[in-house]
């Protein structure tokens, strides 16, 4: 697992999805975050954000575990199973032990009461940003293993992927797609970029490993 590093430029493309009932609270964590230069937005209601999940799945969701009868972990659960690689940190009004450890169960990265500390809220968000791989939710006593990135990826993105991990050259992937070999190598550079990897050895480790 690439641990090591956190290219905080990246964030510009990052989207940070809260959801929590209370305006003030999302309004000071979009305010966090949009210092740390990602996109942010917010929902105050489930369904919401569900529907924004539709349009777009937001690299880290922070997500109140008590927002209307325990839809916070109804939330997690849907991110869960949309398998993108999301990263899920739950706030917890006030500390509650069993929907905590339910949470970090169904793939939390972590569970934080409020009031919220920034700094280490935004370091478990640099952390599960470092990782290119994710552990899902725990399913027959197995955890699934997600992606980070991979649902990002364009259709056309996704194709350039699967030829370069099958070893083809940019001039043989844009023999084989219809395309020139510069826009294989531009496509080749945006997927390494949403997965997070260095260099084309770094790229298959990561296909390789999920």
């Amino acid at each position: 697992m690439n641990t090591q590093y956190y290219h905080s430029y990246l964030n510009r493309d990052r989207l940070v999805h809260i959801v929590d009932a209370d305006p003030g609270t999302c309004e000071a964590l979009s305010i966090l975050f949009r210092l740390e230069g990602f996109q942010t937005t917010f929902s105050v209601e489930p369904a919401h954000f569900l529907s924004a999940l539709e349009r777009r799945r937001p690299d880290v969701a922070v997500i109140n575990l008590t927002i209307g009868e325990e839809s916070g972990l109804v939330l997690l659960r849907r991110i869960k199973a949309l398998r993108s690689g999301t990263a899920v940190v739950m706030i917890d009004n006030a500390p509650h032990m069993e929907a905590a450890v339910t949470a970090m169960k169904l793939g939390a990265n972590d569970v934080i009461a409020k009031p919220v500390d920034s700094e280490y809220l935004l370091s478990v968000v640099r952390d599960a940003l470092r990782r290119d791989v994710h552990l899902g939710a725990m399913q027959d006593g197995r955890r699934p293993v997600e992606v980070r990135g991979f649902g990002q990826l364009t259709p056309r993105e996704r194709e350039v992927l699967q030829l370069i991990t099958n070893g083809q050259s940019n001039k043989e992937a844009g023999r084989e797609l219809g395309i020139s070999p510069r826009t294989i190598e531009v496509h080749r550079a945006r997927v390494m970029e949403k997965l997070g990897a260095r260099n084309t050895a770094d790229l298959m480790r990561i296909v390789l490993t999920s």
